[in-house]
């Protein structure tokens, strides 16, 4: 099994839809790109590009363990522009690695994290459903169940896209922290004992930006429609630290009527009967309770602290103090995890009937743990446990409301959420939409500004706590470039 591939483009600059492409046959795998150079030793994919007269000539190469095979193809030199040139390379590659390893991937030739907002793009374009799935299947190479798949989500999207104001704004705040880090974790979250001391000074700072946000919103006349604390696990906190910042997040920002809040309670070990009764009293309206899976043995592989047991404990008492929209998110394709204990969690789940229920897929993410080993969690089911997620739960009343690729997932898969009707989660469709703004607030949160053309441009927060704190002043100027998207 291959470490590392060359990859040589010739005559063309297409380095990250052909890295792409390539990652959906070898994940995990160190590339070296070098442009303009006709071969190297070793492992090598070529893509070249050449320009005659009348035609424009396309050609791709692979050489792997000293088997080879080749592929071309040509276009009219008057019908090329830069961005069919892209397309002609990737789509030549793409079924030249097909016959080279002797697999199809399933999401064919979408490399993009949002294959649902193709079909909606599609949709405005004019295409029905017939028009939409040959371009999914025939031009990408989607297979029918993954196109039918996004089809679904679409549609169950559909009524609430675009179903807001134009003035209304979604509030994101960042709590990150967590008990430990999961050796899947990518995201920028800090374990309790090394980031302890921060906590006080770091909500101190979070409050101070929530105030300023709070006189944007006054200032323009915005709306806020929803509220969604995440991180990190927001419960990792104390139950008085986590009542001072949605008390503060009370006191910003009119809630007498958003649609949603959102509290991420995440992780069993740090939920307490106390922690969700503060939730509760500051107005959430949707929790997650995520088990990822309820195999102790997998819990202990990933570094997860808890166990199964908690998980239900939790979920009973939430239950308890009347939240009556609870998610649950899973992952498949966990270390050592088998089909059969992923389908027990999943039945298992499915039978304590959460309102919604998120199926990921394992992501070998280059700063998380589970990363250095990639090569060895790619031959895992977590194809199959996929395929068995999407027919129980469809089966079972539970509708796909939106869907997210991202590099690296094994086998090229999806994530996924399900959820029963009225129960989806309307942050994370617009997450995904990118249909609204959304303002953000603490370390590592984005604010993602949406014009009446759909141009989206994004305002930035430092990644870690220490810097947020430290740079707290001159990050804060960047507000202004809010303000400024406003004025106009």
């Amino acid at each position: 099994m291959i470490s590392q591939m060359t990859i040589i483009l010739d005559n063309n600059t297409y380095k990250y839809e052909t890295e792409a492409t390539v990652k959906l046959f070898i994940p995990a795998v160190r590339f070296e790109f070098l442009y303009d150079e006709h071969d190297a030793e070793g492992d090598v994919i070529i893509t070249r590009m050449k320009k005659c007269s009348r035609y424009v000539y396309f050609y791709a190469y692979i050489r792997e363990n000293g088997r080879v095979m080749r592929s071309a193809c040509r276009t009219e030199t008057g019908k090329f522009d830069v961005k069919d040139g892209e397309f002609t390379m990737c789509r030549l590659l793409f079924l030249l690695l097909c016959r080279f390893y002797g697999i199809k991937p399933k999401w064919g030739l979408l490399t993009g994290i949002r294959p649902v907002k193709k079909v909606n793009l599609m949709l405005k374009e004019g295409l029905n459903e017939s028009g939409i799935r040959k371009e999914f299947t025939e031009k990408f190479f989607v297979s029918e169940e993954k196109t039918d798949i996004a089809w679904r989500t679409a549609m169950v999207q559909k009524p609430l896209i675009g179903d807001f104001e134009r003035k209304t704004v979604s509030i994101y705040v960042s709590v990150p922290f967590c008990p430990t880090r999961c050796s899947y974790c990518s995201f920028v979250s800090h374990s309790m004992e090394s980031a302890y001391k921060l906590i006080p000074e770091y909500l101190d700072y979070l409050c101070r930006e929530l105030e300023i946000l709070g006189e944007i919103v006054d200032t323009y006349g915005l709306k806020i429609d929803t509220v969604y604390y995440g991180g990190g696990t927001p419960t990792s906190i104390t139950a008085d630290q986590l009542h001072k910042i949605m008390k503060k997040t009370a006191e910003c920002f009119d809630l007498s009527k958003i649609r949603e809040y959102n509290v991420e309670a995440g992780r069993a070990d740090t939920i307490t009967e106390e922690k969700l009764a503060v939730i509760k009293e500051m107005g959430a309206t949707r929790i997650s309770v995520n088990p990822q899976t309820l195999n102790n043995e997998v819990l202990k592989t990933i570094g997860r602290k808890g166990t199964a047991e908690e998980v239900l404990e939790a979920f009973a008492a939430a239950r308890k103090l009347g939240f009556d929209n609870i998610n649950m998110d899973l992952i498949a394709g966990l270390p050592t995890d088998s089909f059969e204990s992923f389908k027990s969690t999943l039945d298992r789940i499915i039978a304590l009937d959460p309102d919604g229920i998120t199926v990921h897929a394992l992501t070998l993410k280059r700063s998380a743990g589970l990363y250095q080993d990639g090569r060895e969690n790619i031959k895992n089911p977590a194809s199959m446990m996929v395929d068995y997620a999407i027919d129980e739960l469809i089966k079972h009343g539970y509708d796909p409301y939106y869907m997210y690729r991202q590099k690296n997932t094994i086998d090229g898969l999806e994530n996924i959420g399900y959820a029963k009707s009225g129960k989806g989660s309307l942050y994370n469709i617009y997450i995904m939409d990118e249909t609204q703004t959304i303002l953000g607030a603490g370390c590592a949160a984005s604010t993602k500004l949406v014009d009446e053309n759909n141009y989206i441009s994004r305002v930035m927060n430092y990644k870690f706590p220490y810097e947020y704190i430290r740079r707290f002043d001159e990050l804060m100027k960047k507000k202004d470039e809010i303000r400024e998207f406003f004025e106009k």
